[in-house]
């Protein structure tokens, strides 16, 4: 999986061995995830991306998971072509690198898009940007992927307390005016994202195909 050394990412690199799952998380720098196996690898540099899957015997899932936002400077328009770069084009090159093993096994893929996934963020127009293209590319990918076997769906994580977000947990107004309107009145935590990740890998989820499914607390229907 990409993004797997930290956050969200880390939360289901860990469920996925918890199930005994053999793990290859993978993120810009390495980290000491016990049970994990983890390398550093730039989703932008297709030459890492293509020696990272010479390195895998076999595959049956992949979770993309890599992302990068740029708060107040994604108007500039390098910013902006870089994160859409990063969360979108990065996610299509994985599925794309990965399809030929998990046809094989007739396996799944697990993208992760975001609550700006349906509304925008005018801090952050690459990154809403991005991730709704994320949600397409998943219905997109589902639709040329099933003749292969291979399920596509993905996650949407709310407000999830990671080191991302600690900020705004800190800052007691903004940390209350998300709750105030999170009708389960907290934040999220990794593993809340990382069962149902699991869940959408998992044969219990064999005619989910296409899935934008919200991990967050109620956030997007309040």
């Amino acid at each position: 999986m990409t993004g797997g050394t930290q956050g969200i990412g880390a939360g289901i690199a860990r469920q996925f061995a918890a199930f005994g799952a053999r793990v290859i998380a993978a993120g810009l720098s390495a980290a000491d995830m016990q049970g994990i196996e983890t390398i550093e690898l730039d989703v932008a540099d297709a030459a890492s991306v293509a020696v990272l899957f010479l390195r895998i015997d076999t595959l049956d899932v992949l979770v993309n998971c890599a992302g990068m936002i740029r708060r107040h400077e994604e108007h500039d328009i390098d910013t902006f072509e870089r994160v859409i770069a990063v969360n979108l084009n990065d996610t299509m090159r994985m599925c794309a690198t990965a399809r030929p093993m998990l046809a094989k096994t007739r396996g799944s893929i697990v993208n992760t898009a975001s609550m700006l996934t349906f509304f925008g963020g005018g801090l952050v127009p690459a990154y809403s940007a991005s991730k709704g293209g994320v949600a397409q590319l998943t219905k997109s990918m589902a639709i040329a992927y099933a003749a292969d076997g291979i399920r596509v769906n993905a996650v949407v994580p709310g407000w999830i307390a990671t080191p991302l977000t600690q900020a705004l947990q800190d800052d007691d107004g903004r940390s209350q005016a998300i709750l105030d309107r999170t009708p389960m009145k907290r934040w999220g935590l990794p593993e809340d994202v990382a069962r149902v990740t699991a869940f959408l890998a998992s044969p219990a989820a064999s005619f989910m195909m296409a899935a934008i499914v919200p991990v967050d607390g109620g956030y997007l229907v309040a």
